[in-house]
């Protein structure tokens, strides 16, 4: 069952929106924060400049990209996407991230993937929603497992951080388990 919200870019507490040009000095600040950059990538953990984050919001055929606000006062706390679309497979890949570390653990990252992935059903019309997490990011794998992604596999021993090998988890949602848990939670 699809309920159709008056509002497809509002939550509760925070919103999706385009980004705007301040943005990226704040992205760069979150840059700096190695917590941040090692749950948001494999890659090496290197901040970006205001450029490169100004060239993430620009509009492309296969990404859905926003930046995550806040409602009561509109402070970008964050980024969710919805990227390498397949149309013709209707499956794309989720990336998100909550920036400034007095904005986690707040419920936010919870919000905000029931709104990206209301939107990836119910606007794009996606039938699969996948994403990969580093297994040392615990918090997100329950959030994830939360919105009803499904571990569906890992590939061993891809991350190496701080001398430790650590697999990523492969994980993924269908439409009609979605459904289920958006049903129950409208109850």
């Amino acid at each position: 069952m699809t309920t159709i919200n008056n509002n497809l870019f509002y939550g509760d507490r925070i919103k999706l929106s385009a980004s705007r040009e301040e943005d990226a000095a704040i992205m760069v600040k979150w840059g700096e924060d190695t917590e941040y950059l090692r749950n948001v990538d494999t890659e090496i953990a290197f901040p970006k400049n205001k450029e490169e984050f100004e060239a993430e919001g620009k509009a492309a055929p296969n990404v859905a990209y926003f930046r995550l606000r806040t409602i009561k006062d509109d402070q970008l706390i964050g980024f969710a996407a919805i990227h390498s679309i397949e149309w013709n497979n209707r499956a794309g890949l989720l990336a998100m991230g909550i920036g400034d570390s007095s904005n986690r653990n707040k419920g936010y990252g919870s919000e905000a993937l029931r709104l990206i992935l209301r939107y990836a059903f119910n606007e794009l019309n996606l039938d699969r929603v996948g994403l990969e997490v580093i297994e040392y990011n615990k918090g997100g794998i329950r959030a994830y497992e939360k919105a009803g992604f499904q571990q569906e596999g890992r590939k061993r021993s891809v991350v190496y951080r701080d001398g430790k090998r650590y697999d990523i988890i492969v994980m993924g949602v269908l439409r009609p388990e979605w459904e289920d848990i958006h049903t129950a939670t409208e109850l």
